[in-house]
């Protein structure tokens, strides 16, 4: 019996720690921190149970007690200042896709420390993939005295159809030399952490989504577009997986059979992103400045080489009319993919991600031009928040869920999961 009422005690403490350290770690800034009394108010816990969980939390080195309230205007002794220790732990958020890897760094209060990015050559090996991330994480830390025994947690996001329990990345038809436990393996043992996979778009939803308060819709879709085409999916305020983690691989849909019988899937592309992707964007870009007699684009698609989409929507967001007709043309193809979208979910809001997401209103008003017939009334769109940032942030956030869930007992409201 006493055992059993020490198990309660014990379990009781536990939770009350984990609500005076959720209180601390959500106060803003200007508040982070506070006086036990107004702490002991906010969890609505009595003072003495508050003490009894700091001072655990003190001995974990989660918290830490302050200089006294100088500024209070109660009378009698002033009280004590306690704050949560973001600076205790740190967490990684990594991006791989295959023009670049990205990494940000952020403490335990989800504030960045230190981001960079490394660009990718054309068709890089597996091995080289993960040489330049660990290369990137080594250079982001350097810079801020950080080493590997201060990671917590680190979470990575690539293209692909990722199984995120088994760490596996099952199919990556763009950078096939990543395919299996490659990245996770090599990735945990060089950071000393736990690391976790998952597919970048879902990841970059789930980043859109914390890091922009306007954009924390019930019901929402965020599509990458590049040289592939996905969708991450919010149904009800949660992130919607499907039964094999694939839902929205949207590329794969097939709506331009445009009569023939052998439809064209070039390096593992499906139909809708093999008419709407990078590639066919410079091609569409290419054709237009051919009929044009615009040699200046041309001149600056040729030389871009590799990196010909950037310099197409270089010269989209510099107004150049033959990149314009281009995304026109491709924007009448994408638009038949948001009727499909929306016609079976009907999200309020369908937000434009990846390198597509830089030509910004211009897209915007093409898409909303050829939805303008359409019978059903269409959702809101709108570009990318953070752009090329959103999976690393993502990332982040899985990355501090995580340690939630595995170190301090709790999981914060609104995790995307």
């Amino acid at each position: 019996m006493e055992q059993v009422v020490a198990a309660g005690t014990q379990f009781m403490r536990e939770v009350n720690a984990a609500a005076v350290l959720r209180k601390l770690r959500a106060a803003p800034p200007k508040e982070a921190s506070m006086s036990v009394s107004v702490l002991a108010k906010a969890v609505g816990l009595s003072r003495q149970a508050v003490t009894r969980s700091l001072n655990a939390l003190v001995a974990e080195g989660l918290v830490e007690f302050g200089p006294l309230d100088r500024d209070s205007t109660r009378a009698g002794r002033p009280a004590q200042l306690v704050r949560f220790r973001a600076e205790a732990g740190h967490v990684l958020g990594l991006s791989i896709s295959p023009q670049d890897v990205r990494v940000a760094l952020a403490d335990l209060a989800g504030t960045v420390t230190a981001s960079d990015a490394e660009q990718l050559g054309a068709a890089p090996g597996g091995e080289q993939v993960v040489e330049t991330l660990l290369a990137t994480v080594e250079r982001t830390l350097r810079a801020t005295g950080i080493t590997t025994g201060d990671l917590w947690f680190a979470s990575v996001g690539t293209p692909g159809i990722v199984d995120p329990a088994a760490g596996v990345i099952k199919l990556i038809p763009s950078m096939p030399g990543l395919a299996g436990d490659l990245l996770v393996r090599r990735l945990t043992e060089a950071l000393g952490c736990p690391v976790y996979l998952d597919n970048d778009v879902k990841l970059a939803t789930q980043g859109e989504r914390w890091r922009d308060a306007e954009r924390r819709e019930d019901s929402m879709v965020m599509i990458h577009w590049g040289e592939r085409v996905g969708a991450g999916i919010v149904l009800n305020g949660e992130l919607y997986r499907g039964a094999s983690n694939d839902a929205g691989d949207v590329g794969f849909l097939d709506l331009f059979t445009e009569g023939s019988s052998t439809p064209r899937h070039p390096r593992g592309l499906g139909p809708f992103e093999d008419r709407v992707g990078g590639a066919e964007i410079v091609r569409q870009a290419t054709a237009a400045a051919g009929r044009a007699a615009d040699g200046a684009l041309l001149a600056r698609i040729e030389a871009a080489g590799e990196h010909a989409l950037e310099a197409v929507l270089d010269a989209v967001a510099d107004g150049e009319p033959a990149a314009l007709e281009a995304i026109d043309v491709v924007a009448r193809r994408f638009a038949k993919g948001i009727t499909v979208i929306r016609a079976i979910l009907n999200p309020r809001l369908v937000v434009i991600g990846g390198p597509l997401a830089r030509c910004g209103e211009p897209l915007l008003a093409a898409l909303r031009r050829h939805l303008s017939g359409e019978p059903l009334d269409q959702p809101a769109l709108e570009v990318s928040a953070l752009q090329e940032d959103a999976v690393v942030h993502g990332a982040l956030l899985n990355s501090l869920d995580e340690i939630e869930r595995t170190r301090f007992g709790l999981v914060r409201p609104g995790s995307a999961g």
